[in-house]
């Protein structure tokens, strides 16, 4: 690439520059072009500059002997004309300009200000002319990216990332809670056809270039009917307390419903509470009676369909059958106590005798009255 210099420089610098630009970018690289008095020009190109989008860009060239001006240009616009500034970008400033250097800044560098700059340089025999390559590199951002998704289970989901930056990132979908390898995507789609309970959770997109990477997530929540666990029978003893459990996996959360038989049973009937906590419902008897025993029916309802399943509160009998072996140790001590000092010898057989056998039988029945 040339530079000219007009005949009237000597006159008007700022003029013959403006002339000099027009013809630098009007005439091809490598033209040999001369300015009055047969001069040649000497053109430097220097390596190209990458910078990352905000930071300070130093553009320098150096001076050298006898120049009379010089001018920093972008294009098809003059930045610096010696200690004039004609750009009216308040990020454009003078760092120095003197015999041996002439440098100015660049703040905040952004995609606007990638391009080819040229330092002109007029000594007292030619012009010289240094050019360098501006790229601007720029971190990736996501711009589009879709929003939390509620869809019922069997949908057809779609997830899209969208991102900026260059150079331009590559993007990546994975699922990331709960974490699932298998589930990933190397482009901005991310298809889940038929989608199971099992794929509801967080999805994660990366947008990354060499400058930095770019995260976003996406909560991906599915809907399903309620399952309701195998009821468990209880069995209670009468007048005390029991409590019947019934359990349901659903989303959203299951509403229930208990019934007996064909009657629905509300909180506070007759002495029954029911607490609903989450996935749990219980049905509370304080004091069960006679007519509490049966068949219980709890229901799980929520707007995707409904789970039943039958519970038996049934009578739980106490017998001397059921005693626990400290009860069995703690009777045998009782029936070597009575044979002890107390008891009467049968002179005949040499056997002990024992004259209160309904003391025993009294004892038996109230370790039993204790145990309830």
């Amino acid at each position: 690439m040339k530079m000219v210099v007009c005949g009237c420089c000597a006159a008007s610098w700022r003029r013959c520059v403006v002339m000099s630009l027009r013809l630098l970018f009007l005439l091809p690289a490598g033209l040999p072009v001369r300015s009055q008095g047969e001069s040649q020009s000497d053109n430097k190109q220097m390596d190209n500059i990458t910078i990352r989008q905000g930071e300070t860009l130093f553009l320098s060239c150096s001076q050298g002997d006898f120049v009379t001006h010089t001018a920093w240009l972008n294009r098809s616009s003059i930045l610096y004309a010696g200690e004039d500034k004609w750009s009216v970008d308040p990020r454009v400033n003078l760092v120095t300009l003197n015999q041996d250097e002439f440098t100015i800044k660049i703040e905040d560098v952004d995609l606007t200000d990638e391009g080819q700059y040229i330092c002109a340089v007029q000594t007292s025999s030619r012009p010289r002319t240094t050019s360098v390559h501006i790229i601007v590199q720029v971190p990736p951002k996501i711009v589009n990216l879709s929003k939390d998704l509620v869809v019922n289970e069997g949908s057809n989901v779609t997830l899209m990332c969208l991102a900026n930056g260059k150079p331009e990132p590559a993007i990546t979908w994975r699922m990331l809670s709960p974490s699932d390898d298998s589930l990933s995507s190397d482009s901005e789609v991310l298809e889940i056809p038929f989608i199971s309970r099992y794929r509801a959770g967080v999805y994660e997109c990366t947008a990354s270039n060499d400058i930095a990477v770019d995260t976003q997530t996406v909560e991906l929540t599915v809907n399903y009917p309620p399952s309701v666990s195998d009821g468990r029978d209880v069995g209670v003893t009468l007048g005390q307390r029991g409590v019947l459990q019934c359990e349901a996996d659903a989303v959203p959360e299951a509403d229930f419903e208990w019934y007996r038989d064909d009657r629905r049973i509300f909180n506070g009937f007759d002495g029954i509470e029911i607490e609903d906590s989450g996935a749990l419902s219980k049905l509370t008897f304080y004091n069960v009676s006679e007519a509490d025993y049966g068949n219980y029916t709890c229901v799980a309802i929520n707007k995707l369909g409904s789970a039943n399943t039958s519970i038996i509160l049934y009578v739980e009998t106490a017998s001397v059958l059921q005693m626990t072996s400290s009860d069995l140790k703690q009777t045998a001590f009782e029936n070597d106590l009575l044979e002890g000092p107390g008891a009467v010898q049968d002179g005949n057989s040499g056997t002990s005798t024992v004259f209160t056998p309904t003391c025993l039988l009294l004892i038996v029945l109230l370790q039993l009255f204790l145990k309830f």
